[in-house]
């Protein structure tokens, strides 16, 4: 069996893993690192939970210790590129924990919060910068910030920065990076604008590393498929609750206010819950996942915003309130449990006017998933009828589009409204607003855990407990 040993990494890398206690590699870290390392361009199809972020945070390292040198003035050496705060948060906290015998800087800047740490801690230079691409945007159009010095870019989730409609502005900001550079990029699932982008941005005769078939779902995990009428699935909820065995749980709905509504009626049928999505603050969002990492609460709430950016041990089950209206989601809104190695089970909630959803994803997923017929239950009937109104407006009628144009809400961006992180306005007049004027708005993403994978010889990170200034540097 391959040793991180065996892949020629630097001895202070080497030094970190043992300090983490990793010693055996993924498929993907053994096959994408000794390629990264002698600086070829990358192309890794994987799904999440497979330990791709050490996959190129390693070899990344491992290139930077190898050639040291000064970050250029307001740049950096390597630019990640992330979908949400939380993704973004989690990889710059691996190459903290993977780096922290090298003596790198790192800095991870998204939006939702103040602009003015983010220019402090970029002004030097640093050699790693994680960044959500509205927030960049915003920086490179007011000169805050330049990309002349960077060496390597990586791009990170790439077919959930197309559900979020970030192809656009991923063009824009690779136009501002030198064109002799190395590129990795990685996507859980390959449609066919996926594979347009990555010609325009790889070189010719990248190393292609593909460890898990497009769109399948992690084998682990126990899956089923619960019918029940829209206005029942409250009681369905809570029932499955009764049992003691949920007891680390996230629960997706398609909206944010159905995720508040959500969260109100756990409350009040005594399950300790916390939500979490794009029209939370950013301290909010970390004190919610904090709580949910510490036990505090039993049930994160959460939308698709978090189906990639969470990374925390132990999940034990993933319930789908809603079905998501883009079936690779169903993926990725699983690989939330089942992580490093362990077992896990997901339930999905269909009802009549989700039935199409249900067909797209057994089709894109190429799978029959177990289904179970709840409809009629009488006990379900009653304990809805006794059930208090959790409060808040209730939500719209959700009108669905075609397999080929899925009608998005918000928390997808495109067509329905801004993504998390997307800019607010056109890409070539960012809507920068500098640090005096202190705006919050909703950009990027980043509150979470580290690593690529956990325990089990998989490779990991460190938690994160600063403030939400907006920025996170290791200076």
């Amino acid at each position: 069996m391959t040793q991180f040993t065996d892949l020629g990494l630097a001895k202070p890398l080497l030094k970190a893993l043992a300090d983490e206690g990793y010693d055996v590699p993924t498929p993907i870290q053994a096959q994408a690192i000794p390629g990264v390392m002698t600086g070829k361009d990358l192309l890794g199809i994987a799904q999440t939970g497979t330990g791709k972020t050490a996959a190129f945070a390693l070899p990344i390292l491992h290139r930077l210790a190898e050639n040291k040198k000064p970050a250029p003035r307001r740049s950096a050496r390597v630019l990640v590129l992330a979908p949400t705060r939380e993704l973004a948060t989690q990889i710059g906290e691996s190459f903290k924990t993977y780096g922290k015998h090298l003596g790198v800087s790192v800095a991870v800047v998204f939006g939702g919060v103040k602009y003015g740490g983010q220019m402090r801690a970029l002004a030097p230079g640093v050699d790693v910068l994680v960044a959500t691409p509205g927030r960049l945007l915003d920086h490179l159009g007011e000169k805050t910030i330049t990309l002349e010095g960077v060496e390597i870019l990586v791009l990170d989730e790439a077919d959930q920065m197309l559900d979020m409609g970030f192809i656009v502005p991923i063009r824009k900001i690779v136009k501002f990076v030198p064109k002799v550079r190395q590129n990795l990029f990685f996507s859980a699932t390959w449609p066919t604008e996926i594979e347009k982008l990555a010609a325009e941005i790889l070189n010719p005769n990248p190393v292609k590393v593909s460890v898990t078939p497009q769109a399948t779902t992690v084998e682990k995990v126990n899956q089923r498929v619960l019918f029940v009428e829209q206005q029942r699935k409250r009681a369905l909820l809570g029932e499955l609750f009764d049992d003691a065995a949920f007891k680390r749980v996230i629960v997706f709905t398609r909206t944010k206010r159905g995720a508040d509504r959500v969260a109100r009626g756990l409350e009040q049928s005594g399950v300790d819950a916390a939500a979490i999505h794009g029209d939370k603050s950013q301290g909010q969002r970390e004190r919610a996942l904090a709580d949910f990492k510490a036990g505090k609460v039993r049930v994160l709430v959460a939308t698709d915003i978090a189906a990639r950016g969470i990374d925390i041990d132990a999940v034990s089950h993933v319930v789908q309130y809603d079905l998501p209206n883009v079936p690779e989601a169903y993926v990725h809104r699983i690989g939330r449990t089942a992580r490093a190695g362990a077992d896990g089970s997901a339930v999905a909630f269909c009802s009549d006017d989700e039935r199409n959803l249900l067909k797209d994803i057994e089709r894109v997923s190429r799978q029959r998933i177990p289904s179970f017929d709840r409809r009629n239950d009488r006990h379900l009937g009653a304990a809805t009828a006794a059930m208090p109104d959790p409060g808040g407006k209730p939500e719209r009628a959700d009108t669905r589009g075609t397999r080929g144009q899925p009608k998005r809400n918000r928390n997808h961006g495109a067509g329905g409204g801004r993504a998390e992180g997307a800019p607010a306005r056109s890409a070539d007049k960012p809507a920068f607003k500098g640090p005096s004027r202190g705006e919050n708005r909703g950009r990027g993403g980043g509150a979470g855990r580290s690593g690529g994978s956990h325990g089990g010889g998989r490779t990991g990170g460190a938690e994160r407990s600063s403030a939400p200034t907006g920025v996170w540097s290791n200076r």
